[in-house]
């Protein structure tokens, strides 16, 4: 059974768009480190992904400069229709 329900009206969403416990920890960081520092750190993980060829550095590094790609499929056919009404029925007996 679902007990969320009475968890007495308190999501564990953030309601206001940002998560309130986690803002004295972005307030922290903001104090310890200067732009100068954030510029350091993404030219150490550059770095390191191109001079030792770090795959995991690269991938980090062209998630935050590019974004992370979209998942998609692509299908192609040599000409042949594809009814994916009958591929979602492969196998399924005819009642």
């Amino acid at each position: 059974m679902d007990k969320r329900k009475n968890n007495g009206g308190h999501s564990t969403k953030a309601k206001s768009g940002f998560d309130k416990r986690k803002n004295e920890y972005r307030k922290a960081l903001e104090k310890a480190a200067t732009v100068h520092d954030v510029v350091k750190v993404i030219e150490a993980v550059k770095a390191k992904a191109v001079n030792k060829q770090d795959i995991q550095a690269a991938k980090l590094f062209l998630e935050y400069y590019l974004g992370k790609p979209d998942q998609s499929l692509d299908i192609k056919s040599d000409g042949e229709s594809i009814s994916f009404k009958e591929l979602i029925n492969f196998g399924k007996s005819k009642s």
